[in-house]
């Protein structure tokens, strides 16, 4: 009986370092207004190409 109950403890331990990221980001997700990263585009520095291809993309499959 005494393994089962340290099993459980070493799981929970186990579980816990685990998804700690994953209840951090969602806890900065909410914080920031849904921005977790935050501005992560450099103002100095405009659209690529690539940024320009991957928005007419977008445009094209939403209408």
């Amino acid at each position: 009986m005494g393994t089962i109950i340290e099993i459980s403890i070493f799981m929970l331990i186990a579980a816990t370092v685990a998804f700690a990221p994953l209840g951090y980001f969602i806890y900065s997700y909410t914080k920031k207004d849904g921005n977790p990263f935050g501005d992560f585009e450099h103002p100095a520095h405009g659209h690529s190409v690539i940024d320009d291809i991957a928005d007419k993309a977008k445009e094209k499959l939403t209408h």
